[in-house]
């Protein structure tokens, strides 16, 4: 049966959240392998991304004392999509499945069972999402709703309520490897994978320890990265909005004697101009950024990645 397992959390100063998370998440493996869902082989793998306190020498000791765990350090932070890509790139060789969450376990851990479950009954993608939203604050409930409705709307194909909790088997890993994009917006790539799916719901529950890491300007940034890399939408808006532009110009010809309407007009105007320069701002740094083919990370060191001879 292929039925290694490798759980993937990226990791940025997360020294608070670990050492609990660890616990749970080792207890969990074990439980998995021991009811034969999970063989031996499997582990849970953390991708430091660059973290400026004590995570690595967390994930250095929880590798030392345990061989269920593994660790990859990044050379320097990289964003939260490439420490998932990194750890998926570097599971691929030894899992058969591989399932991503956070490290504050706000992603209910139950959920994974159902998971591999599903793995097991055919699935080579299992999508975590969430069924409530009462643990989030007001602000950040309204505003990811507000998101995920907004990708719906401009058609990027992205799976309403869920962010980056799943399972990917070993075949969704290879065709994900064929997405080239630098700056991978992965919850948008992964549904263009086709193969079979199910869904797993669960309830988002509160951080465990820490605080996140999320700020105001990187959840705008990874708003901006789905927009742009798996729609066009905004381009032909901007392009009906200009043809709406011009049948304003042509009714305020006959307004012209209001001098305050034609320089009101003039302000709104020069605001929609820019804000279509903006737009259109995005899609070009997004193409210059991708014909560099820079690569998405530097992996600086790995511990606990090779079999060990009891295991083969």
């Amino acid at each position: 049966m292929k039925n290694t397992l490798y759980i993937v959390i990226p990791c940025y100063n997360e020294e608070a959240a670990l050492p609990p998370t660890s616990e749970v998440m080792l207890g969990k493996l074990r439980q998995l392998v021991s009811e034969g869902k999970a063989s031996g082989r499997s582990r849970v793998l953390l991708v430091d991304d660059g973290s400026r306190d004590a995570t690595w020498k967390i994930i250095a000791g929880l590798c030392e004392k345990y061989t269920e765990f593994a660790g990859v350090k990044l050379s320097r932070n990289r964003g939260t999509q490439n420490a998932i890509m990194a750890g998926l790139d570097t599971a691929r060789e030894f899992a058969d499945m591989v399932i991503t969450t956070d490290a504050d376990l706000q992603d209910d851990i139950g959920a994974v069972d159902r998971m591999v479950d599903e793995y097991l009954a055919g699935a080579d993608v299992v999508y975590g999402v969430r069924s409530k939203r009462e643990t989030d604050t007001f602000f950040k409930r309204f505003s990811a709703q507000a998101y995920y409705k907004l990708l719906t709307w401009l058609e990027c194909g992205t799976v309403y309520n869920h962010s980056d909790f799943r399972l990917l088997s070993r075949r969704a890993l290879d065709a994900l490897d064929e997405y080239g994009e630098r700056d991978m917006f992965i919850r948008g790539v992964v549904p263009l994978l086709g193969f079979k799916t199910a869904v797993v719901e669960y309830e988002r529950g509160a951080r465990n320890a820490g605080e996140t890491k999320y700020t105001v300007k990187s959840l705008y940034r990874l708003a901006a990265t789905g927009v742009t890399s798996m729609s066009t939408k905004p381009l032909r808006l901007i392009k009906t909005l200009g043809f709406l532009m011009i049948l304003a110009a042509v009714a305020l010809l006959i307004f012209a004697p209001y001098s305050r309407l034609v320089l009101a007009s003039v302000w709104v105007v020069g605001g929609l101009v820019t804000c279509a320069l903006g737009i259109v701002g995005e899609y070009v740094g997004r193409t210059f950024t991708e014909t560099k083919r820079r690569p998405r990370y530097h992996i600086e060191q790995t511990v606990q990645l090779k079999e060990t001879d009891e295991e083969r």
